[in-house]
């Protein structure tokens, strides 16, 4: 029987090399436009108080929060998202940052959901916010930032999916009663991407409306225009550099989360599927509620293994390379010294290089360079040592050089740039 603790926990996941590498690459790409934008790195702790983090998503998002209590007796809760933490951070360093702080954000976040293909319940976000101000610029800033991470990782069908929470409070006000407020009927239709419209009116009659009331919530919502301000704030998006296509006016965009005040988006790329590559908003009122400083925000967050799954479906990453070029093989216990010294030199060329752990068979060292997909072997062995050169295995071809170690850097710098891969450093 196999033992159930040597598997991952049911809703979590391991991130093997090779994906990994994907991640790097795309997550690499997106702090290239953070870092342009002038957005400063922060990270706050796994665990907050659990009176923090409830309370601030809603009575169906709070069921999803990981709480328990710790061994001091407090009741703490996993990280739900970064916007909550990051509003604590708000109010309890407000002396110490600066005015119309920018930050981004590179973490994991955990919920209590229902594992499913692509949904885990441990997953990293990535955000970026703008606090300190309600002018429209800041609103069209994360536009524009959001826009050109998606275009500088390669995607060129982007989708920014729009809407102005305030004016989804005034459509849908008419159609609340004592038992369904205007955030429960939001919730409900913050879904019709993933249900029918019959569904969703049904979940809505479940609520405590009329099918009648239900039906005609719908309606009003989809035949809502966009706000003056909402218009605003395209306006200087396009200004900013994001092309007046990819901005798509969507009357039915609600986005579940109760804090949103302002305007509110969605990121679609259409070529990868309709769901949402990641969301944001503007959030006014949550510092204040969380420690009671007025600090109006607008932000997003990126899904971000979403996004990378997009770019690696659509064939937007470079075939990663292999993590090392080369292999410097260990010919036996008196070749050991002068072998590692060959692989520093190697490293101090930029060229990524493994070293073979032990003294073993040349044959089961070359099969190891072949599994891995490392291009050269290096071997010093005596014969090699006494005339002060090495022997240069390609493992592509299969030919084999005995020349200079000079000669054997200079080659592969040369194999390097004419495929344009990276010198990590030289000296």
């Amino acid at each position: 029987m196999s033992n159930p603790t040597m598997q991952t926990l049911k809703g979590f996941r391991d991130i093997m090399p090779e994906e990994k590498r994907q991640r790097d690459y795309v997550l690499s790409k997106i702090l290239e436009i953070f870092k342009l934008y002038a957005f400063e790195p922060l990270e706050t702790p796994t665990l907050e108080y659990a009176d923090l983090l409830l309370g601030k998503y809603g009575e169906e998002a709070d069921k999803l929060v990981y709480t328990f209590e710790d061994r001091g007796g407090r009741k703490v809760g996993l990280r739900y998202d970064q916007t909550v933490p990051v509003s604590r951070v708000l109010a309890q360093y407000r002396n110490n940052l600066p005015k119309f702080f920018r930050r981004y954000q590179v973490q994991n976040v955990f919920r209590a959901d229902k594992p499913q293909k692509g949904r885990y319940r441990e997953f990293t976000q990535c955000d970026i916010d703008i606090f300190a101000t309600k002018s429209s610029v800041a609103d069209a800033e994360i536009l524009a930032c959001t826009y050109q991470a998606y275009k500088n990782i390669g995607f060129t069908d982007i989708q920014l999916k729009i809407n102005d929470r305030q004016t989804i409070f005034n459509t849908l006000e008419e159609y609340t009663n004592e038992n369904v407020n205007v955030f429960s009927i939001i919730q409900s239709i913050d879904k019709l991407d993933k249900m029918s419209q019959e569904k969703v009116v049904a979940e809505l009659v479940k609520k405590g409306l009329q099918p009648e009331q239900a039906q005609a919530a719908l309606t009003a919502v989809a035949e809502a225009q966009p706000s003056p301000a909402l218009q605003k704030i395209m306006e200087l998006a396009i200004n900013l550099g994001v092309d007046e296509q990819a901005l798509v006016f969507t009357p039915t965009l609600t986005r579940g989360l109760d804090y949103y005040t302002g305007m509110i988006f969605e990121v679609i790329i259409p070529q990868f599927r309709q769901s949402s590559c990641g969301g944001g908003g503007r959030y006014d009122k949550l510092i204040e509620k969380l420690g009671g400083v007025d600090i109006p925000a607008v932000g997003f967050a990126f899904g971000f293994a979403r996004t990378v799954e997009a770019a690696a479906q659509l064939n937007l990453i470079p075939e990663q390379n292999q993590t090392a070029q080369v292999l410097v093989a260990i010919f036996n216990e008196e070749s050991l010294t002068q072998s590692l010294k060959i692989a520093q030199q190697f490293r101090q060329a930029g060229i990524t290089t493994e070293v073979y752990p032990e003294p073993d068979r040349l044959g089961k060292q070359f099969k190891l360079a072949n599994q891995k997909n490392i291009n050269w072997v290096v071997v010093a062995g005596p014969d090699e040592i006494k005339q002060e050169k090495i022997a240069l295995k390609n493992m592509e071809t299969g030919e084999q050089q005995i020349i200079s170690l000079q000669s054997a850097l200079n080659k592969i710098i040369n194999y390097n740039e004419n495929l344009h891969l990276p010198t990590l450093y030289k000296q």
